[in-house]
């Protein structure tokens, strides 16, 4: 079933790609064209869901979608969060610099409007002033403040430099938890994380079982007067784990992983089942 599920979803994701990199292209042509540049994200979004089907992902959300431009915080477990959240709402990513130098994939993601970061590399002020501006033009936008990539059991630490950006903007950061399943327990083959390289995690998805994934959009967090970037962060973090952990409640996962306070152990024996 595996290699049937593969050489089914494989040409059509090919496809699929294929068709979205002809309509950017013509996207290019017609802004040199007419010198302006045209909305992208009817087709991004267009593209983000026909992705997700063709990987073979069952989404289920909860919660009311935010009205208007607002930051949206999520935790991040897999490149697939992109196509999943971006099938969803009309939004931004912030991205790591990486997934840009990406064949293909980076370029369409640059085409979607997608914004860089470097890490390590002192950006975030540059980031941040780059999102107040998305956010003031109307434009909602996603980040991971977590800054790489879970095994989906807890949420990591948040980076809370660019957090600022909704308070500069007037706009309202909106949490959102997203979680993966498979038969009653944490998924184990979306997390992308370690060294894994992503054509073999791409392989992965395609071959196995459809795993269901929960998004939960929460109510807006309100920043209190004098709140420091990191205590703020800090609240935002722990509604997104309430989130994940109800998700793994509901689903009845046994143990219920998302509350714990570290993932370290259970981090390693995801990433060696996950080979």
């Amino acid at each position: 079933m595996a290699a049937l599920r593969l050489l089914i979803r494989l040409p059509l994701l090919i496809i699929i790609l294929s068709i979205t990199a002809i309509v950017a292209t013509l996207f290019l042509v017609a802004d040199l064209v007419t010198r302006q540049r045209f909305n992208r994200s009817p087709v991004a979004r267009i593209c983000f869901k026909s992705c997700c089907r063709c990987i073979g992902v069952r989404i289920h959300e909860s919660g009311p979608l935010p009205r208007g431009p607002a930051l949206l915080l999520s935790n991040h477990i897999s490149w697939t969060d992109i196509p999943v959240l971006g099938g969803l709402m009309k939004v931004r990513f912030l991205s790591k610099a990486e997934v840009g130098n990406w064949p293909l994939v980076g370029w369409l993601a640059r085409q979607a409007g997608t914004l860089f970061i470097k890490r390590g590399s002192g950006e975030a002020a540059e980031r941040r002033d780059d999102i107040r501006r998305t956010l003031e033009a109307g434009e909602s936008v996603l980040i991971f403040p977590e800054g790489t990539t879970s095994a989906g059991l807890t949420v990591l630490p948040f980076f809370p430099r660019l957090i600022g950006a909704a308070t500069a903007a007037d706009v309202p950061i909106v949490p959102v938890s997203i979680a993966y399943l498979r038969e009653g327990d944490p998924c184990h083959i979306a997390p992308f994380i370690g060294d894994d390289e992503f054509h073999h995690h791409l392989i992965r998805m395609l071959a196995a079982p459809a795993p269901s994934v929960h998004v939960t959009w929460h109510q807006p967090v309100v920043p209190q007067p004098g709140e420091s970037a990191r205590d703020l962060s800090n609240r935002v973090r722990d509604v997104i784990v309430e989130g994940l952990r109800s998700s793994h409640q509901e689903a009845g996962v046994r143990g219920c992983p998302a509350a714990t306070s570290s993932s370290v152990a259970s981090r390693t024996e995801m990433i060696s089942r996950s080979k």
